[in-house]
């Protein structure tokens, strides 16, 4: 066969991406998920219907671009966490000088345990921050019934989606949901051991750095590495393998692929081997909609859970950025959403979020603000090249949240690039898998192709 030269991919990439923006825009515009209609038209002078207009309309171009959004509902203030997060005693510790130790643990409450695991154990330890700080970090682990394999249980290192910035949101504090306990009870019949990071600044100092993948990468590995070191493993009965692999799921899926790109040399400096990863409803190119951010942008309502993510961006970037003057581009109620990102978790935001346009919290155009672009792009952009080990793609037909467009770039993307430009730089492997469902439908949906194809790498290994 053919393949496609690296003069053609190069050219075939930029016309790529700069669908994404005109691509966003549509699906900003598409009425999915209950969004409002933009409106067409509305008498000189006045506001269209559902629009908040407190003032006269002033003239202009920028005047009559606002004149057409539909400003929805504002702000509720978000209702009080409404569970009850259990640490199950661990003190989190003084932290080392170096990232990837373990510093305490303690048996998991089993209130906020799996069903599945023979034991399970909440720790703390190092990692780095994305302020590039040796910092505090907690997880859990699961391990199996039964005894272990001679080799020590296989590894999956499971990166969580969305739960919010809040320390009160810490997974590992918390029951996961019934999707997440039926995935991860799945691996752990499968006879895997899962190490599942919280990611830093979730329980502990500083806030989690929300889509910023190198540092939730970095969360992620660390974990791994910590985990080598559980009293459970170094003087009980557990015993865990040099082998180990990565899966996630949306904010997770996004960091699995971060994972993906970096874990193969860190891993050989700690003595372990890096496998692959499985990423379903990965977000990428979420910059490209984030830069749009203005007073005009979006036009309409967006459905709650894009709104939230966007406050957990917003809110996340500035703390990362603190030389970024993200707050003169926010309106007063702007500087309130992004506030409550901080402090709420995702049902009670995304509630409070609801029917409001997000347009509300700009005061000038994101992209007008100094350093801000490029800034943003560090922070999380999601490159579609440089993966030296397999990954495994799962994208709904049905999703919203991370909506499928996204995911027909991206997983095209990757997938080309095991064909296409630099032999050093391209793709080892990428399968890639779509399913007729909806954002989290697709954790379970993908099951039946990832078990086999973790299940090949591990074999092989």
């Amino acid at each position: 066969m053919k393949s496609f030269s690296g003069k053609n991919h190069t050219g075939f990439r930029r016309g790529f991406k700069a669908s994404i923006a005109a691509t966003m825009s549509l699906v900003a515009l598409s009425g999915m998920g209950g969004v409002a209609t933009a409106q067409s038209a509305a008498p000189s002078g006045s506001a269209p219907s559902g629009v908040a207009s407190s003032a006269p309309a002033p003239s202009g171009p920028q005047s009559s671009a606002s004149a057409l959004v539909n400003k929805g509902e504002p702000m509720r203030t978000p209702a009080p966490f409404a569970g009850s997060p259990v640490d199950s005693g661990l003190k989190i510790g003084a932290v080392p000088a170096k990232a990837g130790a373990l510093m305490n643990t303690v048996p998991l409450d089993p209130a906020v345990g799996l069903s599945a695991a023979g034991q399970q154990f909440r720790f703390s330890y190092s990692t780095t921050n994305q302020h590039g700080t040796v910092s505090p970090s907690t997880g859990a682990v699961f391990f199996p019934k039964g005894k272990p394999p001679a080799g020590g249980w296989p590894v999956l290192a499971w990166a969580h989606g969305t739960v919010g910035l809040a320390d009160q949101c810490t997974p590992s504090m918390n029951p996961r949901s019934q999707r997440d306990q039926d995935y991860l009870n799945h691996w752990l019949n499968q006879g895997y051991a899962i190490v599942a990071s919280d990611y830093a600044g979730m329980g502990t100092e500083g806030l989690m750095s929300y889509l910023n993948g190198k540092s939730t990468a970095a969360n992620v590995v660390d974990s791994v590495i910590a985990a080598q070191d559980l009293p459970a493993v170094k003087q009980g009965g557990q015993k865990i393998s040099r082998n180990w692999a990565v899966i996630g799921q949306s904010q997770g899926g996004g960091a699995a692929l971060h994972v993906g790109l970096r874990a193969t040399e860190r891993s050989q400096q700690a003595n372990l081997n890096f496998l692959g990863t499985v990423a379903t409803g990965a977000p990428a190119y979420v910059e490209e909609i984030v830069l749009a951010g203005s007073p005009t942008f979006p036009p309409v309502p967006l459905p709650a859970g894009l709104n939230t993510y966007a406050m957990y961006i917003v809110a996340a970037f500035r703390e990362a950025n603190p030389n970024v003057d993200v707050d003169s581009a926010l309106t007063d109620e702007g500087k309130r959403m992004v506030k409550a990102a901080e402090d709420s978790c995702y049902p009670e935001l995304s509630e409070a979020l609801k029917g409001t346009n997000v347009a509300r919290a700009f005061s000038k155009p994101l992209r007008e603000v100094p350093g801000l672009e490029p800034a943003l792009r560090e922070f999380m952009q999601t490159p579609a090249t440089g993966y030296d080990k397999p990954v495994f793609l799962g994208h709904g037909l049905k999703d919203m949240d991370v909506p499928t467009p996204i995911g027909i770039i991206l997983n095209t993307d990757m997938w080309i690039n095991q064909f296409v430009g630099d032999m050093r730089s391209r793709n080892q492997r990428v399968e890639v898998h779509w399913y007729p469902t909806d954002h989290g439908g697709t954790v379970p949906a993908s099951q039946v192709h990832s078990t086999p194809f973790l299940a090949n790498l591990f074999r092989n290994a």
